[in-house]
């Protein structure tokens, strides 16, 4: 994910805007979401150390397992970091995440789009209802909505290893607070929102009224809610 995010803006720099602002935005998007469709299922495709820690804040992923988590994620940046620092030198500084604004806008900034992101995460990968085979599709699009709304202004990193991958291989470490504490706040409350106001999924069996007018019986349409296996692609959530 960290070689298309960053290798877009890379690529971009290299050849004097050929990839834009729409290319940058749907390299980061398709990374994301063939990664989920392709890994979803074996373990549960985290990419983001901020989406790790809100899942396991909120009950759904172990603690035990956020610390490897987090371990991979951000050996995988640094690796894919320098690759791209091999193949592009010395145009390295394109794929690094670095405010153009004040480090208030862009910290507030940071914490809005990853809210957003995570709100969609939590919504397509924790509620039975929704429909989780889809749930590579949701998120991708919400990353390429995020990167076009906040990538000229912060890069729309959302992704604490986003950042710090690009920012050691590239030696630049302006603002590099703002995206290791922004994206995990935004995660938390984000994930804490959508957890919050969902309705409960438990619901009563639809009532038919027999023919005899004396009493409700339960309807034979009545078809109980999916499972959690139905529902979540993206996570092992665990109660």
């Amino acid at each position: 994910m960290i070689f298309a995010a960053a290798g877009a803006p890379i690529v971009n720099q290299k050849y004097n805007g050929a990839e834009m602002l729409i290319g940058n935005a749907t390299s980061a998007a398709l990374a994301v979401m063939v990664v989920i469709f392709s890994t979803g299922h074996i373990s549960g495709a985290h990419l983001n150390p901020a989406v790790t820690i809100a899942f396991a804040a909120l009950r759904h992923f172990p603690w035990s397992q956020v610390v490897p988590y987090i371990v991979v994620q951000v050996l995988a940046s640094i690796s894919a970091s320098f690759a791209l620092k091999g193949v592009f030198h010395p145009f390295m500084s394109g794929g690094v995440t670095v405010p153009a604004v004040s480090h208030g806008h862009a910290f507030a900034l940071e914490f809005i789009v990853t809210f957003i992101l995570m709100f969609i995460i939590t919504a397509v990968a924790t509620d039975t209802r929704a429909v989780g085979e889809l749930a590579g599709i949701a998120i991708g699009a919400t990353v390429l909505l995020d990167n076009l709304i906040a990538g000229p202004t912060t890069g729309a990193s959302m992704n604490p290893v986003r950042t710090l991958g690009p920012a050691i291989a590239a030696g630049n470490y302006k603002g590099v607070w703002i995206y290791m504490v922004a994206p995990p706040l935004g995660a938390l409350a984000g994930a804490a929102t959508y957890t919050a106001v969902k309705l409960s999924d438990k619901k009563p069996p639809n009532q038919i009224h027999d023919e005899s007018g004396r009493q409700d019986v339960p309807s034979a349409s009545y078809s109980p809610a999916p499972s959690a296996s139905q529902g979540i692609i993206l996570l092992r959530v665990e109660p």
